[in-house]
């Protein structure tokens, strides 16, 4: 290809939850008659988004609900963790139902005040993709905020059957837009699923951790000579 590549991870790089997801999570439970702490909440977010396997699935196979069950079993047990008990059937499926439409809307998330900026600058010369351990509602979300032009593709895990370190992703990535690893660089702000993740791929890495390593940070980076 003739414009090199760098492709984006989604969610801590180009946009973030408008508010905390612990307050989100209390405020539907909130709804269902159900009174839990934020902090816990957020506490027992952060401890088990890491602990539950990514969904995985042979090459060309994919997921028959858009990966909404593992989103649906990983709620299930934070709610389970910050309560010390397991919400009723009965009352966790709407509730669930309620938070998983609401992370699809445009307005849960906001974008990153650099990234338009430094995206404009970019498309000049690059070719753009998405590569996202995420489902299709980023596409919803992407379009929601006029972003979706910058972008060649949006690649996300829940088509690809695999996520983020596994070289299928990434793979995915190269042969969509026609690249290779030496000239392509891959933006995230997971330090083993995006920057470990695609330097063992022989590509460039760029880690995102505002304010000190900004997208400014990496227009700089990328326009060194």
């Amino acid at each position: 290809m003739s414009r090199p590549l760098i492709s984006f991870d989604a969610a801590g790089t180009l946009i973030q939850v408008s508010q905390p997801v612990g307050r989100t999570y209390a405020e539907f439970a909130a709804r269902h008659g159900i009174q839990v702490d934020e902090t816990a909440l957020k506490r027992a977010f952060k401890s088990l988004w890491g602990q539950i396997p990514p969904p995985h699935r042979p090459e060309g196979v994919k997921a028959d609900d858009d990966e909404r069950s593992w989103w649906q079993q990983l709620a299930a047990r934070v709610f389970e963790t910050a309560l010390g008990t397991a919400i009723p059937r009965e009352v966790f499926e709407p509730l669930f139902d309620g938070l998983y439409r609401h992370f699809a809307q445009p307005e849960a998330w906001i974008v990153f005040d650099d990234v338009k900026p430094v995206l404009d600058d970019l498309a000049q010369d690059h070719a753009l993709c998405v590569l996202s351990n995420f489902d299709r509602r980023l596409l919803q979300i992407l379009e929601g905020h006029e972003m979706t032009s910058y972008f060649s593709h949006v690649i996300l895990s829940s088509e690809v059957g695999a996520a983020k370190p596994h070289p299928r992703m990434f793979d995915t990535a190269l042969r969509l837009m026609e690249a290779t690893p030496e000239e392509s660089w891959h933006v995230g702000d997971d330090d083993h699923c995006d920057i470990q993740g695609a330097r063992v791929l022989g590509w460039k890495a760029f880690a995102v951790s505002r304010p000190e390593q900004s997208l400014w940070h990496l227009l700089e980076k990328v326009r060194e000579k």
